[in-house]
């Protein structure tokens, strides 16, 4: 027999420990290659962690509710001599709860899961929902009061998030005249005496609305990446007539052969991977005076989740893709990050990001880079217009379909000939698709 160490796993760059929410295993138990052996949570998402080879469980290291250290080993496991090489260098980590980041480089703030003593006693809360729980006012009465969809009936965001939705509706705050709204914090004093002291208060007829946890990491990413970045915005008008009339012909055999939809997206992603490929330096991000740069083309696609919050799922290696294999990964990506269902890694790593604010109906806008990349991309609604057409004959006036570009970028390290040059590219790319372009 030999001894091996399971690791407990890195689950993306901001990700640095997470909480043993429940061993799947017990000491002296065996394990099969890939089985899971205990259950982990993050603030952005509960996952199990499998192993990664065969064996016997020597020692669990740790116990249920303690917070460990990414690459630090949480269990010892006896294999057979010769299997004591992991299936991968990195054992995947299966996500089974919803994530709830926009993949923005964070402090992880966790919770340690707890088991109370009432009814539910063996009942496990992942330090997502424990803190959901304190900002919303919730008991551990209420809370074990909820029925969990999540693994073993535990209780996941979604569900708890449903519990406040239907408790909110619920409730009829009176609101017939002006009234001022109080927050009041309790302050603990050196000789456990407390003291009242009134926050903040707002005149006229007001709600106040806690801002939920994702939204207040977007807050904190923004306001980090404009006082990180010099931002510039360059705006480029794009006759997108070839792209609209090519879609709208193969569609439905798109449809057929691949069971995908073709969207627009996949195609503004293939032009900014193609221009990416031109203007290497707008692939990179900044360490001090030290200009990174990115290899790997990661293009980053923010999509908007039911709640209204956003989140940026990355496309790996999107250059190496064809057309059909971007409109399976826009589609896929897209899919998962409406029902919670992203992995950690498919959230990280993202070198240059497009937004489609088109997608609102917006003309166009100034996106926020989204830190430590140096630029992102803006497109925005397909419209037809009255064009002026240069034709061998003579200008005619033509109705053709056009959008708007937005390129926002880091002056710090692109300059305006760089950032312009590189949003016209990508206009160039996308003017000249081949309206008879085979799928």
């Amino acid at each position: 027999m030999a001894q091996f160490e399971l690791i407990m796993p890195k689950m993306g760059e901001s990700i640095t420990e997470a909480t043993i929410l429940k061993w799947l295993k017990k000491e002296g138990e065996s394990v099969k290659l890939d089985e899971a052996i205990l259950e982990i949570a993050t603030d952005k998402v509960d996952s199990e962690v499998p192993s990664p080879v065969a064996g016997v469980i020597q020692k669990l290291l740790y116990k249920e509710g303690d917070v460990i250290a990414v690459g630090k080993a949480v269990a010892i496991l006896e294999t057979l001599v010769g299997n004591t090489t992991p299936s991968v260098p990195n054992p995947p980590v299966v996500t089974k709860s919803e994530t709830v980041s926009v993949a923005q480089k964070t402090e992880v703030k966790t919770a340690t899961a707890v088991t109370h003593t009432a009814a539910n006693a063996d009942r496990f809360y992942s330090p997502l929902v424990l803190n959901i729980a304190r900002q919303e006012g919730i008991s551990m009465a209420e809370l074990e009061t909820l029925t969990g969809t999540g693994a073993d009936g535990r209780v996941t965001k979604r569900d708890i998030l449903a519990h406040l939705q239907n408790r909110g509706a619920k409730q009829q705050p009176a609101q017939e005249e002006v009234r001022q709204i109080e927050e009041v914090k309790v302050v603990e004093q050196p000789k456990a005496e407390t003291q009242v002291v009134a926050a903040k208060s707002y005149s006229g007829n007001v709600e106040v609305l806690e801002m939920d946890r994702m939204r207040r990491l977007i807050a904190d990413s923004m306001v980090k990446s404009r006082h990180t970045s010099a931002h510039v915005t360059s705006f480029v008008e794009a006759d997108v007539t070839n792209i609209v009339l090519w879609r709208n012909k193969i569609k439905k055999k798109f449809h057929d052969l691949y069971k995908e939809n073709i969207t627009f997206t996949p195609i503004f992603i293939e032009a900014v991977s193609r221009a990416l490929r031109d203007f290497p330096l707008v692939n990179s991000s900044i360490d001090g005076t030290n200009i990174i740069l990115k290899k790997d083309i990661n293009v980053g696609m923010a999509a908007a989740l039911p709640s209204g919050n956003l989140i940026v799922p990355v496309i790996k290696n999107a250059d190496m893709l064809n057309l059909v294999g971007l409109a399976k990964k826009v589609n896929d990506l897209a899919g998962r990050a409406r029902e919670g269902k992203l992995k950690p890694d498919e959230i990280e790593g993202g070198t240059y990001t497009v937004s489609n604010v088109g997608t609102f109906g917006n003309v166009m806008g100034t996106p926020i880079i989204l830190q430590p990349q140096v630029a992102i991309l803006a497109t925005g609604v397909i419209k037809k217009k009255p064009v002026v057409i240069e034709t061998p004959e003579g200008d005619t006036i033509g109705i053709r379909h056009m959008m708007f570009l937005s390129h926002s970028y880091d002056h710090r390290i692109v300059d305006g000939a760089l950032g312009g040059s590189f949003v016209r590219r990508v206009a160039d790319y996308l003017e000249h698709f081949d309206v008879n372009r085979d799928i």
